[in-house]
């Protein structure tokens, strides 16, 4: 008989998952794969839950949010882990598993996830740690770790927007140092991201990026005067901004690796979860994991 090893964390978005438990368990029984569970306690390693990965274990089922995912990759790299991981989607913004175009119906993703074999993408890697997403600096990249986790559940993305919207009152430009194979550039700006998924707080940023092609997305945008940052962010939500930029408003490019310093005070975000401090090496690592349930 098949055997899963299943780690949700049951605090995730709106703790859909804890009245789901019953319903996966029977899931997989139907197809003869033993599921065992395990339950992420932030008072406890995350280790514990690999403890007794072996062989004998077919894949990984993990349930969470973005920075849920995040944490259990970089534990399984630490661990030199390299099993197959089906993704239940059950966080505030799920922005890596709408990149992957993951069901977010549990019975569908499940079946998909048992059902398909797996498929290799990228992950990225900042300094000594690995985001499955989104690695960002400036403005707004911090939304996540502001708010209370309990503010978040009841509040859902409304809390992102609420976060979002008083740093926007407040605008602040960053100094920053670039250099990849591609370009470099030294100057100021508002907000930088390095995509290897393509959306950040469902906001389809990084629309041309591919999750398997190798190449991390960089979008900077650079500082600007207010007046004419309003059609660029109207751009952004048309989804059209990547198009209709130029590189004196917004830098894009491709690479597989950069470094970026910083002397500001400026914080780094990975996947919703404080980043490394600067000076930042960020590469691509070409087909670093194995997903389950993609089409």
């Amino acid at each position: 008989m098949r055997k899963a090893k299943f780690i949700y964390n049951p605090n995730s978005g709106e703790k859909s998952i804890v009245n789901n438990l019953d319903f996966i368990i029977n899931i997989y029984q139907m197809y003869n794969i033993t599921l065992i569970p395990y339950r992420i306690n932030k008072n406890e390693c995350i280790d514990k839950a690999f403890l007794d990965i072996d062989d004998t274990y077919d894949h990984l089922l993990l349930a969470g949010g973005d920075g849920t995912i995040d944490i259990i990759i970089n534990t399984m790299k630490r661990l030199n882990i390299d099993l197959p991981v089906g993704i239940l989607p059950v966080g505030t913004a799920n922005d890596f598993a709408h990149s992957l175009g993951l069901s977010f119906d549990i019975k569908q993703g499940l079946e998909n996830i048992i059902n398909y074999k797996p498929k290799a993408f990228d992950i990225g890697k900042i300094n000594d740690k690995y985001f499955i997403n989104v690695a960002s600096c400036g403005m707004f990249t911090d939304v996540s770790q502001k708010i209370n986790p309990d503010f978040k559940n009841y509040m859902g993305k409304v809390a992102y927007y609420i976060t979002g919207i008083e740093q926007a009152l407040h605008l602040r430009a960053f100094n920053i140092k670039v250099k990849s194979e591609e370009v470099e550039y030294k100057g100021n700006m508002y907000l930088m991201l390095v995509f290897n998924g393509k959306t950040a707080g469902n906001l389809n940023l990084a629309y041309k990026a591919e999750l398997d092609d190798g190449y991390l997305d960089v979008i900077i945008f650079k500082d600007m005067p207010i007046p004419k940052s309003i059609p660029i962010f109207i751009n952004v939500l048309r989804g059209e901004h990547l198009e209709k930029s130029n590189e004196d408003d917004i830098l894009y490019f491709k690479t597989k690796e950069i470094h970026i310093e910083c002397m500001d005070e400026l914080v780094t975000d990975i996947d919703g979860e404080k980043g490394p401090d600067f000076p930042l090496n960020i590469k691509c690592i070409e087909g670093g994991i194995k997903i389950l349930g993609v089409k």
